[in-house]
C-alpha cells in the first residue's frame, strides 16, 4: 500500500485546490459551459466524501448533486437514460453524479435487479449517449473509485460501529463483500464497453481517501478547459443614519432557548 498523505499536506493542496474549483465555477457560469461529472466505484470507496470535497464552497445554485432513489414503477417503464436526461446541466451549470446510469452495469447486474436482455441493451446503448452528450457539447467525465477488499471491509466496520454513519451502510452494501469478484467482472465488463475515446474512464485509487481526492480533484481540473475570470468588484455602500426605527420588545416574539450559555455555564462550573 502507498505511504499515507500526511494531513497538514493535504489540508494545504485541498484548500488550493479548492480555491481553483471556485475559479473554474465562475468560468462555467460566464462560459455557459456544461458539465457532468459521474462518480463510480466500490461501496465504500469514498465517492460521497470526494464529492462532499468538491462542492465544498460551490455555489449550490450552479453546482448540483444528483443521487437518485430507486426507480419507481413507472420509472421501470420509460427509456432507461430518461430519469437521467432531466437532470443534465444547462448552460452554466455543473452536475456531479453521485452514482449514474451505470446502475445498470453494476449493482442491477450483480444483483439481479434487470434482465440479460436489458444489461446487454444498455452497454451497447450507454457509449451512444454519452457520445451524444458530448457532441452537443457536454464535458463528461467518468471516475471509477477502487478500494481494496481489506479497506473495503474494514470501513464497513467502522461504519456499523459509528452511529452518525450507520445509515450509510445498506444490506447491498454487505453483500458487495461476498460478490466481490462478481462486482470485479461487472466493473471490467462495463469498462470494456464503455470506456469510449469521447467519455474514458479514470480511476481513483481510494485506499487512502486523502490522496484519492487530491489525485481526483486536480485530474478534474486538468481536464476542463477553464480560465481565471476577474471577480466582479462589489461596493459596500456605508450603512445610512438611523432613521427612528425602533425594534419591538423581543418578548413579543418566540426565541430558541440559549442552550449554548446553559453549556457555557456547565463547564465553568466543571471546570
Amino acid at each position: 500500500m502507498s505511504r499515507r498523505m500526511p494531513k497538514a499536506l493535504y489540508e494545504a493542496e485541498l484548500e488550493r485546490l479548492q480555491a481553483q474549483l471556485v475559479d473554474m465555477q465562475a468560468w462555467v457560469q460566464q462560459s455557459g459551459a456544461r458539465i457532468v461529472v459521474i462518480f463510480e466505484g466500490r461501496d465504500a470507496a469514498g465517492k460521497g466524501s470526494a464529492i462532499k470535497r468538491v462542492t465544498e464552497y460551490m455555489n449550490p445554485r450552479v453546482t448540483r448533486i444528483v443521487a437518485l432513489p430507486t426507480p419507481s414503477a413507472r420509472d421501470k417503464t420509460r427509456w432507461y437514460f430518461q430519469r437521467y436526461v432531466p437532470h443534465l446541466p444547462a448552460g452554466g451549470e455543473i452536475v456531479l453524479m453521485d452514482r449514474s446510469w451505470y446502475n445498470r452495469a453494476g449493482v442491477e447486474r450483480v444483483m439481479g435487479y434487470c434482465t440479460n436482455e436489458e444489461y446487454h441493451r444498455f452497454l451497447h446503448q450507454a457509449p451512444i449517449f454519452e457520445r451524444m452528450l458530448v457532441e452537443d457539447g457536454i464535458i463528461l467525465l467518468k471516475y471509477w473509485f477502487s478500494v481494496s477488499d481489506v479497506v473495503q471491509e474494514e470501513r464497513f466496520r467502522s461504519r456499523a460501529e459509528d452511529p452518525m454513519r450507520r445509515w450509510k451502510l445498506s444490506p447491498n452494501d454487505v453483500l458487495s463483500i461476498t460478490k466481490w469478484e462478481d462486482y470485479s467482472r461487472a466493473k471490467d465488463n462495463m469498462f470494456l464497453h464503455t470506456d469510449i475515446a469521447e467519455a474514458s474512464w479514470y480511476e481513483v485509487e481510494s485506499d487512502d481517501k486523502r490522496r484519492s481526492r487530491i489525485n481526483m480533484i486536480a485530474h478534474l481540473l486538468s481536464k476542463v478547459p477553464w480560465e481565471h475570470v476577474e471577480p466582479e468588484v462589489i461596493d459596500i455602500p456605508p450603512r445610512p443614519p438611523a432613521g427612528g426605527y425602533e425594534r419591538p420588545p423581543r418578548s413579543w416574539t418566540n426565541s430558541v432557548p440559549d442552550y449554548a450559555a446553559e453549556l457555557m455555564r456547565k463547564a465553568e462550573k466543571d471546570g
